[in-house]
């Protein structure tokens, strides 16, 4: 019995050695290869534009370029320890949105400062046509506006009542000479008589011995050089101190003839001088549309360069352009200030989007897609549109750069990159 019981003992034992020993072994299941991405394509400047096959931004016009997928969407494996522990001031893993350059011409809006200026070719003067003493003066300050036909003062001259006389001498002795009545008559309007004056001293016979001079233009009084002061420049007539000041010329003076008395501007049309830094100026032509910003008012106007001058001014680095303007209605005051925006289109070029470039003072960097990551690529720009901005160098046209290089920048990381 015992002999039995060892020997089923003994069986049970072999049997699961022989079971376990002759067991087939079970593969690991294989993990499906990921599948493979489907390609397509978006905008560089709107990347929720998206398509299946090539073309351009339906909202911009841009090209669409293809999407580059990151190591998570892909299904690989991420970015290798080498790659980890590259410097952070050199180089970034990210996966956000990359763009090319593209190449095309754009319309660049420049923005330069300036200032509205009188017009020199409204200024006039008001000139003593003889010698005589100021009996009195109907202009009392500076600025004082002055319309055309306005009296400016009442003037005593020798020389004009002996004209007057000799006309008188010749209605009385000898009428019928009309050589000689014309020619005083002639000599009275050259010397400032207006034609009623000189009909109102045939009528009565009499001389007058003061006579009127009356403004033959409109615009604002400014005192002339001759008369106890320097000639008006811009600087003194920026001078807001002197906007009340009275005139040099006093009742009583005497003034030679061909004498300046006054000087006359006129506001109605004006000039706004903008100022061009040389990096500029290559852009700027005459006849290009400029839209004009007052300071003193929100109604913004357009208008085209009228004449760019062909030198820089003495102690001034920038070049002057002028545009003429009528300033009747808008009423804008000589001296404001004024925002232009100069519209021009560039040559052919390579462009970027502009948050794709950190302006970083001295220097312009990109953040340059490279193996695993981003690298910090220093470059060269020119022109800025409203959204976009021209690489002159520093890039090729197969490269990709992020689209937000702002959201990759470190604080500090970037401050010394060397220029290529």
């Amino acid at each position: 019995m015992n002999k039995l019981y060892i020997w089923l003992i003994t069986g049970f034992f072999a049997s699961t050695l022989l079971l376990i020993g002759c067991k087939e072994k079970v593969p690991a299941a294989k993990q499906p290869a990921p599948a493979a991405q489907e390609v397509i394509y978006t905008c560089p400047m709107h990347p929720q534009v998206i398509a299946h096959q090539p073309g351009n931004c339906p909202i911009c016009g841009m090209t669409l370029v293809k999407k580059e997928y990151t190591a998570a969407e892909a299904g690989t494996e991420t970015a290798d320890p080498g790659t980890l522990l590259k410097p952070t001031n050199s180089y970034v893993i990210s996966s956000i949105p990359v763009t090319t350059l593209q190449t095309g011409v754009q319309t660049v809006n420049k923005e330069v400062l300036g200032s509205v200026d009188y017009d020199t070719r409204q200024v006039h003067t008001i000139s003593a046509r003889v010698s005589g003493r100021i009996e009195r003066l109907y202009v009392k300050y500076r600025f004082q506006h002055v319309h055309q036909g306005a009296k400016i003062m009442d003037i005593y001259s020798p020389e004009l009542v002996t004209a007057q006389q000799d006309l008188l001498f010749l209605l009385r002795h000898d009428p019928d000479n009309a050589p000689l009545l014309n020619a005083a008559r002639e000599k009275l309007l050259l010397l400032g008589m207006t034609v009623q004056q000189m009909e109102q001293v045939m009528q009565t016979r009499k001389s007058s011995y003061t006579v009127s001079v009356y403004s033959d233009y409109s615009g604002h009084i400014h005192a002339a050089g001759g008369m106890g002061e320097a000639p008006d420049n811009g600087a003194q007539r920026m001078d807001v101190s002197k906007g009340t000041e009275e005139l040099p010329v006093k009742e009583g003076m005497y003034v030679t003839k061909g004498q300046t008395i006054f000087q006359l501007f006129n506001t109605d049309n004006s000039w706004i001088i903008l100022n061009i830094f040389p990096d500029d100026v290559p852009f700027i032509k005459q006849g290009m549309p400029v839209t004009i910003i007052p300071e003193t008012t929100n109604d913004s106007f357009d208008a085209r360069i009228n004449f760019v001058e062909p030198f820089f001014r003495d102690n001034n680095k920038t070049l002057t352009v002028r545009i003429f303007f009528n300033n009747a209605t808008r009423k804008i005051p000589i001296g404001s200030q004024v925002r232009a925006i100069v519209r021009s289109n560039s040559p052919s070029a390579a462009w970027l989007p502009r948050s794709a470039v950190l302006n970083l003072g001295l220097s312009h960097v990109v953040l340059k897609k490279a193996e695993g990551g981003f690298a910090v690529q220093a470059v060269r720009t020119s022109l800025l549109t409203d959204s976009l901005i021209q690489v002159t160098g520093g890039l090729d046209e197969q490269d990709s750069v992020a689209a937000d290089a702002q959201f990759l920048m470190d604080s500090e990381s970037f401050i010394k990159i060397k220029q290529q």
